[in-house]
């Protein structure tokens, strides 16, 4: 049921304190405080949990490769020593949010975690996703996933996010942080399980196709703007001085700016391209291609 798809992002959600920044000095070394480890384990539990209830019951047994790729790309970028590098290189800071929004949320939207993720809840509320709160969670879900307000939605975050007033805010308080990272992950969820499940039989995969082309070039020109700057955009990197990698603030910010510009428009320029080509053999077959998965 799609109102369940719902519960990846609620649990995504959990997370969300995790990709705040805390105050550190010295070496970048792996952040592997409770409060962030225990919000990444609890939606990594509660899949295990129903894929062991629901393999017992299903046909076709569950697959969990790509959730559990997707989740360890998530873990690794938010405790790993990127993390804390990321408070002393806009560059590594780059480089945590593209891992996060072009490799973890593309590989969870991909697994279609929605009804396994369901399972490992508790009876009550498994119960009630649904019953009476089908009906609503299902319009909410179908609004948010459908292709152009998804990428519009996503673009927005991007570039609000992004602007230096609450960039800055969001580097210098706890809570900021918070709602920054979150909007990241929920929105690039939202987007990329738009991308990878069109609705509309064969124009499905050509509009997700115009939608991935159209976010290669929001990102990639906000991307450019921050690469071609000839000062640095944020209060915060530009009073290091000297980043973490070598690099004054400017040009670590041109390399931060490349980071988003370049890979980031060739992941979802491929992508546009397996769509578009996905779309030409469902158009040629009648409509009788394999869905996107």
């Amino acid at each position: 049921m799609l109102g369940l798809r719902l519960i990846a992002l609620a649990l995504a959600c959990v997370a969300a304190p995790a990709l705040a920044h805390g105050g550190h000095s010295g070496p970048p070394g792996w952040t592997l405080d409770p409060l962030l480890t225990a919000p990444l384990l609890l939606p990594l539990l509660v899949y295990l949990i129903g894929w062991r209830r629901l393999s017992a019951r299903a046909s076709v047994p569950v697959r969990p490769g790509l959730f559990l790729a997707g989740w360890l790309v998530l873990a690794l970028s938010l405790t790993s020593p990127l993390h804390q590098a990321g408070e002393m290189s806009f560059t590594m800071h780059m480089i945590e949010h593209e891992l996060i929004m072009l490799v973890s949320t593309l590989l969870l939207a991909s697994s279609s975690s929605g009804a396994v993720l369901a399972w490992g809840l508790p009876r009550p509320l498994r119960h009630a996703l649904g019953g009476s709160w089908k009906a609503p969670l299902q319009s909410l879900w179908r609004r948010l996933t459908e292709p152009v307000t998804a990428t519009a939605l996503q673009g927005a975050v991007m570039w609000v996010w992004h602007a230096p007033l609450l960039f800055d805010a969001a580097l210098d308080s706890f809570s900021w942080h918070i709602a920054q990272h979150a909007c990241f992950l929920l929105s690039s969820l939202l987007f990329w399980w738009a991308m990878l499940h069109p609705r509309r039989g064969p124009a499905g995969y050509g509009t997700s196709a115009a939608c991935l082309f159209a976010t290669s070039l929001i990102g990639g020109a906000l991307g450019a703007l921050m690469s071609l700057s000839s000062s640095p955009w944020y209060a915060d990197y530009a009073a290091l001085g000297m980043t973490g990698i070598g690099l004054d603030p400017v040009d670590d910010q041109r390399l931060a700016g490349l980071i988003m510009w370049i890979p980031g428009g060739l992941v979802h320029g491929a992508a546009a391209l397996a769509l578009f080509y996905k779309w030409l053999r469902a158009s040629e077959g009648g409509g009788n291609a394999l869905p996107v998965h």
